[in-house]
């Protein structure tokens, strides 16, 4: 076999259909969050505006966590030194566990290098250790929980996205004694809907199930001191297993579960993505707590944030831009076609200095690719005005579908 002309054959192909993802080349400007700078194939360095970072809040630049980081690299040095078991906790890391285990409500919490490796190493381990365990998962979960899912080996069963009638239907077949786990997500991030929680508490409850909720894009920005959706709703209580990021509101980077002591305990005792991994550096532990603190005090951020994502909605909708439906922050934008997708990525970046990503098959289905926006609020009216010029510009210079 030619390996070599195997791999380029593949990636033609990739080209060929639009899907090919060329990494756009960011320089963070430190104090200056939307803005960067992007620094091109060509040698040259264009000043841009970021709409489409997952660092939804801006706590990625905000002094108090910059400052926490600081502090601990002055403290510990750079690295952790180890895994968790082989002298690699330190007491940030300690710290950071007892914030997000207050955060959720819950007895304790778990920190992992990202937020895939937590679902990841929870998921395998909790399916594959409970004897007879059956997981039944959304169809819109994220790749994070679908690979812990299929690597469990336990039964599986799909219901369809948010469907609570498919959902009880599927945990009917089962005994109540049989073990039981529900996965599903609270903000789905590519169409921005939001899982009905409680119904699917209700559903659990009465097949004896557990709840294992998923409040990557919603922990930091839903709820009263951001705990997510389940804060938001009063319904903490009632998830079993809470898993959360620490990359996107929270600004740095690691993920976590949170529950009660016996399953984290559980977690941390048997998952072999925690045991093997070495640790998150005390920096980024400090910064993280630190960013966590910040935003559970102030809620005027949350609440300008929900603002800058409703008023961007209402402005590209006047303008004839399709935004499809979302309950959320997330702000996605109908192209349809992966081709023209990322044609209008790259006119937006080229021509008007706006960044934001082409999102195109396999992360959402064929047809429906889509500019995905997220506004923070740190984005102003005149970034706003900026983009809605110049997405208008590019919708009509490329044909592309109007408003509905």
């Amino acid at each position: 076999m030619d390996y070599e002309k195997f791999f380029s054959d593949s990636i033609a192909d990739l080209k060929s259909e639009g899907r090919y993802r060329i990494f756009c080349d960011l320089e963070r400007k430190a104090g200056e969050f939307p803005r960067a700078l992007n620094h091109r194939p060509n040698g040259e360095v264009h000043e841009i505006t970021v709409w489409c970072s997952n660092d939804y809040m801006g706590m990625g630049q905000n002094e108090h966590t910059l400052s926490a980081m600081h502090e601990a690299i002055d403290k510990c040095g750079a690295g952790a030194g180890g895994t968790r078991n082989i002298s690699g906790t330190n007491h940030y890391h300690v710290l950071l566990e007892q914030e997000l285990a207050d955060l959720h409500g819950k007895e304790s919490a778990l920190i992992f290098n990202s937020g895939w490796m937590a679902n990841m190493t929870a998921l395998s381990t909790l399916g594959a250790m409970i004897p007879g365990c059956v997981i039944v998962s959304d169809s819109h979960n994220h790749n994070s929980m679908i690979e812990g899912i299929r690597h469990s080996r336990a039964e599986k069963k799909i219901f369809k996205h948010n469907d609570v009638e498919d959902l009880d239907r599927f945990l009917s077949q089962y005994d109540v004694d049989t073990p039981k786990l529900v996965a599903f997500e609270s903000v789905y991030s590519m169409d921005g809907d939001i899982a009905p929680i409680k119904e699917i508490c209700d559903v659990a409850d009465k097949h004896n199930a557990m709840t294992f909720l998923d409040e990557v894009h919603a922990v930091g920005m839903y709820g009263p001191r951001g705990g997510g959706v389940a804060e938001r709703d009063g319904l903490m209580d009632r998830i079993t297993i809470v898993q959360g990021t620490l990359a996107k509101a929270f600004g740095v980077v690691g993920g976590y579960i949170a529950g009660s002591d016996a399953m984290c305990d559980f977690i941390r005792s048997n998952g072999s993505g925690f045991i093997f991994s070495s640790s998150i550096p005390p920096g980024v532990a400090a910064a993280a707590k630190a960013s966590i603190k910040h935003l559970k005090e102030h809620n005027e951020l949350r609440e300008r944030h929900q603002e800058r994502a409703a008023t961007l909605k209402r402005r590209l909708t006047e303008v004839g831009i399709p935004v499809m439906p979302s309950v959320s922050h997330i702000v996605p934008v109908l192209v349809g076609d992966a081709v023209l997708c990322k044609q209008a990525s790259d006119d937006l970046l080229l021509k008007h200095d706006i960044y934001v990503q082409p999102i195109n098959y396999p992360t959402v289905a064929r047809g429906t690719e889509r500019l995905r926006f997220t506004p923070t609020p740190l984005h102003t009216d005149e970034h706003m005005d900026h983009l809605v010029t110049s997405i208008r510009e590019v919708w009509n210079r490329l044909g592309l579908k109007e408003a509905a």
